[in-house]
């Protein structure tokens, strides 16, 4: 059974879109990590598909270990640049793909030390799926929340030796990225600050993932910009308010307290995802420029 956030990618999949620069499907699906684009996220729209220069970056793909795994992970930063603010960026379910990688190079553009690293890579490769109920069953339902917090810490520490300043760090997501923003923002003692677009907020606690982000909102180590769309089908802003309910008053903690939420009243889920059917340009220009905003507001710059 897919969750709030899966089920919300699997019905943007909309029959009829053309296919990247007028390419076919095979030659548009992911072939590399952070190159092309996930076969589960066809078809992709050409016309709102955003390619962002590499020129003055430097970018490529890596790893780093965890627990004895090799990570791989893209990256972007400006060439020749040290002691960086990072950013983390966190992919939806489709992995590390051309989208994800080009959200990276936006962030380098800006100045950070940019870091997506591909939270599936032990349970499998999501660009190898063609069937979204097959890349559900088969990898996303089974990735632990304690794996991805022990690899985002790898980043970081990965990112602290090679031209990132730790002291400024930041982490987004986006849909199922979303939800772990939220969770990394309440554990990790790195973390200044977070964008959340459009994660999970509620749900039942399992063996892999025992608590959400309304479990834990009280407590976060770093203040969260939640970017939402009021017409989620997936997300109901009762959980919005809920999560701010949370965070409020005497129940929160200061970086709760300092949190807040934009709420897009016409956008759909994955309103930023540019090469989607999803995609608004209104609200995804508007809300990457508050994200890099609140980085900037809490020392992450």
């Amino acid at each position: 059974m897919l969750n709030q956030d899966q089920s919300q990618d699997f019905d943007a999949l909309l029959p009829g879109q053309s296919t990247v620069n007028g390419a076919s499907r095979r030659t548009a699906l992911k072939v590399a990590l952070g190159v092309g684009y996930a076969a589960t996220a066809m078809p992709i729209m050409a016309q709102t598909a955003i390619k962002t220069p590499a020129d003055g970056l430097t970018t490529g793909e890596s790893t780093f270990t965890v627990d004895g795994f090799s990570v791989p992970f893209f990256h972007a930063a400006p060439a020749g640049k040290k002691n960086l603010p990072v950013v983390l960026v966190i992919q939806e379910i489709f992995g590390v793909h051309e989208y994800i990688a080009d959200t990276c190079r936006r962030f380098a553009k800006a100045g950070y030390l940019a870091i997506a690293p591909e939270m599936f890579a032990r349970q499998g490769d999501p660009s190898s799926y063609g069937e979204m109920a097959k890349l559900m069953a088969e990898v996303v339902s089974k990735v632990p929340d304690a794996q991805v917090m022990k690899d985002l810490d790898g980043a970081v520490a990965w990112a602290g030796a090679n031209g990132g300043n730790l002291n400024k760090v930041a982490i987004t997501g986006f849909c199922w990225g979303g939800r772990i923003t939220w969770l990394y923002a309440a554990q990790s003692k790195n973390v200044k600050a977070g964008v959340a677009w459009y994660g999970r907020l509620v749900g039942n606690g399992t063996a892999l993932t025992p608590k959400h982000p309304l479990d834990l909102a009280a407590n976060l180590n770093a203040p969260v910009l939640g970017l939402y769309g009021g017409q989620d089908g997936g997300i109901p802003l009762t959980t919005v308010n809920q999560m701010k309910d949370a965070m409020a008053g005497a129940k929160g903690n200061a970086a709760a307290q300092a949190s807040e939420f934009v709420v897009y009243k016409d956008a759909p889920h994955a309103f930023h995802a540019d090469y989607r059917p999803s995609y608004r340009k209104d609200a995804a220009e508007d809300g990457f420029k508050r994200a890099l905003a609140w980085f900037k507001a809490h020392g992450v710059a």
